[in-house]
């Protein structure tokens, strides 16, 4: 009974700590990815709210929790509220089998991938909530295009993991990460560049990152399916989708990084490095690569990403068979 106790002891404080960790993240990268907009782009990006813009987030944080909450007329008000707390909070627990470190993981669970994947689900949910639920054309439309998009780049993202979990006959993160080396050539992705590659290009369409950011295109949506939210309402959409930014490279890092392994001394700053590594790269794209249209985005996934992570699941169990 005590290690029961001890176990949902453990589990609760690190949810506590992963709500806090999501939270100051929220603000870091808001930081980062408006000073990268700038700087890619000529500009200086925030520049008057503290020393170089640094308190900028902390004031946009404010303003969202003092702005009004509002429910559109003829909006289906339960819906309407359910859908940013069931994006959000689901995330949460996706972090509980991340393994920032040898002894840093929530809870170790052996289907650790699995449960990602299952909570993963809740955010396509919450997304057709809000714009169904807004009675906005806008918000409808973007709800469409997240439930395609969603729906479509799941599949070829589970068979680039599928492959991982092939060679290395685990659905446990650490157990991933124990099984590769310090150093990089012993990393996953030197076996598996093509499913690394899939793996990046797919997370990006599950987050609606740029050059994927259909469900909420500002020139053609107005805000897609969060259009009709104000306060708060938008903040946990707002950070649900950082939180996801987080876990997507969290979990790329354990399968094809090596996690909290690197050169010198292993430990946890492998894995936080390797994280922000990924995440400076999806604002990098963001402010690159133009948005493309809904039948390109499609059509990468259907014709490109499909087939070869196909092919490559393919491969890698006809060689684990074999060798």
């Amino acid at each position: 009974m005590n290690g029961i106790a001890t176990e949902l002891i453990r589990i609760v404080v690190g949810l506590v700590a992963v709500a806090a960790f999501v939270g100051l993240n929220g603000l870091v990268l808001v930081y980062a990815e408006r000073k990268g907009a700038g700087h890619f782009q000529r500009r200086p990006g925030p520049f008057e709210v503290g020393p170089h813009g640094v308190i900028q987030p902390i004031a946009d944080a404010l303003k969202l929790i003092g702005k009004q909450l509002f429910t559109p007329d003829n909006a289906d008000p339960y819906l309407f509220w359910l859908a940013p707390l069931l994006s959000f909070f689901p995330v949460l627990l996706m972090f509980v089998p991340l393994p920032f470190g040898p002894v840093l993981t929530v809870w170790e669970v052996d289907l650790g991938l699995l449960l990602i994947l299952a909570f993963a689900g809740f955010n396509v949910l919450a997304l057709l909530l809000a714009g169904w639920a807004s009675n906005n054309k806008y918000g409808l439309l973007g709800a469409g295009r997240a439930v395609a998009q969603s729906v479509a780049y799941e599949i070829p993202l589970l068979l680039a993991v599928l492959a991982i979990a092939f060679q290395t006959g685990s659905l446990n993160l650490s157990t991933i990460v124990t099984q590769q080396g310090s150093w990089p050539w012993q990393w996953n992705i030197v076996t598996q560049p093509l499913a690394f590659i899939i793996y990046l290009v797919s997370a990006l369409g599950e987050t609606n990152r740029a050059p994927f950011d259909l469900p909420e295109a500002e020139s053609e949506l107005t805000a897609g399916f969060h259009t009709e939210y104000s306060g708060m309402g938008f903040g946990m959409f707002f950070l649900a989708e950082y939180a996801n930014m987080i876990v997507v490279c969290g979990v790329c890092t354990a399968l094809f990084l090596g996690g909290w392994k690197g050169p010198g001394v292993d430990g946890f700053w492998w894995y936080l490095v390797k994280v922000y590594a990924l995440l400076g790269a999806m604002i990098w794209f963001r402010w690159t690569y133009p948005r493309i249209r809904f039948d390109q985005l499609l059509n990468i996934n259907w014709k490109w990403l499909l087939p070869l992570a196909t092919l490559n699941l393919l491969g890698t169990a006809f060689l684990m068979k074999v060798f």
